[in-house]
Formats: structure tokens, sequence, C-alpha cells
């Protein structure tokens, strides 16, 4: 009984060490994480800090070889085609996640969401080559539309697979008991799921904008770039990754630390899109 006892006791010492030594290796973990991310954005700020002031985020870029301006043109250009590629992806996202949750059976739907886990792995600069051949070339113009329709591609699958997940997420007694109170199908879908999942979908949405918001090869072969301002989607126009590529691979050092500027703006964009997101997902579970 003794030896029961005595053996007993050591291996839960044991677990206990083993317990306490993956707490602190997480911690640690979790703690290098923070850390790494503190250092990127300290660096960026060191860097970019002398160029962030009220010009920066207000001026057009000044001509080449002039020192000052801003990115205005750029933030503008990011808003208007994530505007539009959120306009495009979302909807039909939504309701293809709804298809899915719903209504979805057999093999169509197992072979639309393996198509869809195929998309979200597809790299970004064959999603802008695509978009490239598809709109620029029959159009004979790069385009901020054509750049909204490659980061819409990017965002799609996102948005169709985490809505998806928070519309299983709805509890079955919920459908049921609308669809014993004779509503139809498509209502309880309306008005009993999706008003359920509404924040759900929210930060699928935000996650998908943060997803795409910091690419720049496909809008390198999609809207290209412009110094100018513009809101005209038939044209090219400015986006931030691509301000902060052209501006890093210049000669010039005042353009140096604007590229270190909007990649610090770019990220602190990110950092509160991602926040958001958590934000969201905590008042649901709250």
């Amino acid at each position: 009984m003794a030896t029961v006892i005595k053996a007993t006791g050591r291996g839960y010492r044991t677990r206990v060490v083993v317990d306490q030594v993956a707490r602190w290796g997480m911690g640690a973990a979790a703690v290098f994480v923070v850390v790494i991310l503190a250092i990127i954005l300290g660096y960026m700020l060191y860097k970019g800090i002398g160029a962030l002031d009220y010009a920066f985020f207000t001026e057009l870029p000044k001509p080449v070889g002039e020192v000052g301006g801003g990115i205005v043109n750029a933030i503008v250009g990011s808003a208007i085609m994530l505007a539009l590629a959120a306009g495009i992806s979302v909807p039909v996202g939504v309701l293809a996640a709804i298809y899915l949750s719903e209504f979805g059976t057999g093999w169509f739907a197992q072979t639309l969401r393996f198509l869809t886990d195929v998309l979200a792995g597809i790299p970004s600069i064959v999603v802008g080559i695509f978009v490239y051949t598809l709109i620029v070339l029959p159009m004979r113009s790069f385009s901020g539309f054509a750049g909204g329709v490659a980061l819409a591609i990017i965002m799609l699958p996102v948005v169709v697979r985490t809505t998806e997940e928070m519309l299983r997420l709805v509890p079955q007694s919920l459908r049921d008991g609308g669809l014993a109170l004779g509503a139809p199908r498509w209502r309880v879908t309306v008005d009993v799921v999706l008003a359920s999942s509404i924040s759900g979908i929210a930060t699928g949405v935000l996650l998908a904008i943060a997803r795409a918001v910091g690419e720049t090869a496909p809008l390198l072969f999609t809207a290209l770039g412009s110094t100018l301002w513009t809101t005209d989607l038939k044209s090219p126009m400015a986006s931030l990754p691509v301000q902060i590529y052209s501006y890093s691979i210049s000669p010039y050092e005042d353009w140096h630390d604007k590229a270190w500027a909007a990649a610090f703006t770019l990220v602190v964009l990110i950092l509160m899109l991602n926040i958001t997101v958590r934000f969201l997902t905590r008042s649901r579970h709250g």
C-alpha cells in the first residue's frame, strides 16, 4: 500500500512540474510574439517618425526628387478598392455560406467547400495575373476596378469559410422553433440564423479585409499605382502597399522615410482591424 501511495505521489509531482513547465513555456512564447511585434512597430516608427506629420496624411506625393508631400492618394485608393472588394465578396461569400450551412448537401456542397479551400491557398500574385488577363488586357488599361476585383477574389474564401462556421454555431433548436411557428425556411434563415450570427459574420468580413489590405503583388498587376488623386475606377489607382513598394526601391532618402511611415500606418491599420475582430468575438461570447 505504501509503495502504491509513494508511486502515486511521484506521479503527481511529475505532472505538477510538467504542467508548470508547459505554462511557463507558453507564457514565454506569448511574450516573445508580443516583443517581436513591438520591435517591428517600434523600428518602423523610429525609421519613419520624421515623415509622420499632418501633411503626410493630407497631401499628394511631391514630384520625383522633391522633399515633402504625403500619401493621401494611396489611403483613399486603398479605401476605394477595399470597399469595392467588400461589395463584391461579402454578398457572394455570405450567400455561398448560407447555402453550405443551411441547404448544401451531397457532392456539390463538398466540392464547393474544397474549391473554396483551394482558392484560399492560391498565391496572391497568381490572382493578380488572372485578373490582369481577365480585365486589364481587355480594357487596355490598369484600373482601380481591376484592383478591387483582385482583392475581392482574395477576400472571398475567408468570408465564405468564416461565415459558414458562424452559421453552424447557431443552435438547431432556434431553427426548429422558427419552423414550428410556421415560418418558411428562408424566413427562419434570414430572421433567426443570420440575425443570431451577425457579429460573427462581421468578424469574418473584418478578417478578410485585414487579409487583403496589405497585398501588393495583385495590385501591381491590376491597379498599378498613381501619384495623382483619383476616384475613377477605370484609371490606375494608388494604394498603400504599392506606394510603400515604390518608395522603398527609390534612391531618395525622403521617400525611404515615407515608406517606413506608410508601412507603420498600414501595420497599425491591420492591428486595429484585428483588435476590432477580437472585440466583436468577445462581445459575441460574452
